[in-house]
């Protein structure tokens, strides 16, 4: 029994005007289905929810502006999770609609939360269908982004496997629609990626996820130690299955607490430490904790517990932790010690700026 995360695009569930397509959800759902009859759990992360709203508010093509966005999500995610209902049903499932936000997956408190409601989902035998919360999201909506929720949802959940469907069969050493264009059928790690132009748009005027978000995803699931298999929709039963179709990337790395992952991949920072070349040497090197000593300025608003980026002497990002003190405190503390802070202005000072339990080096 295997626990997989199932991504499919919005491209692969529609028409081309955007309505839903019967026939392709169908098909999909019978595959998951029949895996679950196999006795894997599934959780399906589900793009299509504006796509599945087009048609029925009369609009051709997906919208540009956030506010018909928006509208087109609550028009769709109802369309589209009733459908889901309706065919699972068939097949003897329930489903549960689960809609994630930013917050879901960057704030510790709302990560717990989320883990325990699939945690009882799946031990119900319920079958997840996780979308962004697209239609109260306060910044830009990307459906590409549903590749990188997906592979923070297959952390999250402990999942064996992620699998991400589309309108391709997997990842090419060029322009699949050129001649001499081959399938890449396994990625062991990046260095198998050098040279491979994966900056290509999507061929769907309805998605606009690409191929870059498919391999960041990988990476951020691999990297986790979870396998992940890019293929097309047309392919999931096989894939489902465990047979070779698509392209395979390897694990490359083994789990890590949900804390660490979380803040390397789902974190939004919120400003900047710049250190000296002894402070970026202990945290790279000795995995030592950020101290004030070492930290030569201070950009951005923010306050205790908010991420923040550490860059080197030459502006190179090298990790990324959450800071114990409000950005307005740091300036008189530059330079000095622990020690020398909590002589001058209290004990409450002796303390790191980034704990190294609070930092990953990116």
């Amino acid at each position: 029994m295997s626990r997989i995360v199932v991504k499919v695009g919005s491209s692969s569930l529609t028409t081309a005007r955007g309505g839903l397509d019967p026939d392709r959800l169908d098909a999909l759902v019978s595959a998951l289905a029949d895996a679950r009859d196999r006795g894997d759990e599934i959780v399906l992360v589900s793009s299509g929810a504006i796509a599945a709203g087009l048609a029925p508010l009369g609009l051709d093509r997906r919208p540009r502006d956030l506010a018909t966005q928006q509208a087109a999500a609550s028009v769709g995610q109802g369309l589209l999770v009733q459908r889901y209902a309706e065919r699972f049903a068939q097949h003897g499932y329930v489903v549960g609609q689960v809609l994630l936000t930013v917050d879901d997956v960057t704030r510790r408190g709302h990560y717990r939360n989320a883990y325990q409601t699939f945690a009882k989902l799946i031990d119900l035998g319920v079958v997840p269908i996780v979308n962004e919360n697209d239609t109260v999201a306060t910044s830009e909506i990307r459906f590409g982004d549903n590749d990188r929720l997906a592979a923070l949802v297959a952390h999250l959940v402990h999942a064996d496997r992620l699998l991400l469907l589309s309108d391709v069969d997997g990842l090419y050493d060029g322009n699949p629609s050129l001649p001499g264009s081959s399938l890449i059928a396994e990625v062991s790690g990046n260095a198998d990626l050098d040279g491979i132009d994966i900056v290509r748009p999507s061929a769907s005027s309805i998605g606009t996820g690409g191929m870059v978000t498919k391999v960041d995803a990988a990476r951020i699931a691999t990297g986790a130690g979870i396998e992940t298999v890019l293929t097309s929709a047309a392919k999931a039963d096989a894939a489902l299955r465990g047979e070779s179709v698509g392209t395979t990337f390897l694990s490359t790395g083994r789990r890590r607490s949900t804390r660490l992952l979380w803040l390397e991949h789902a974190t939004e920072t919120k400003g900047a430490l710049v250190v000296d070349a002894g402070a970026a040497r202990a945290l790279k090197v000795r995995k030592a904790s950020l101290l004030p000593a070492g930290v030569t300025a201070v950009s951005g608003d923010f306050a205790a517990g908010d991420a923040v980026e550490v860059l080197d002497p030459e502006g190179l990002v090298i990790a990324r932790g959450l800071v114990n003190y409000d950005s307005a405190e740091l300036p008189k503390m530059l330079g000095h010690s622990t020690h020398e802070l909590a002589a001058e202005f209290g004990a409450e000072y002796e303390r790191e700026l980034i704990h190294r339990d609070d930092l990953v080096l990116v």
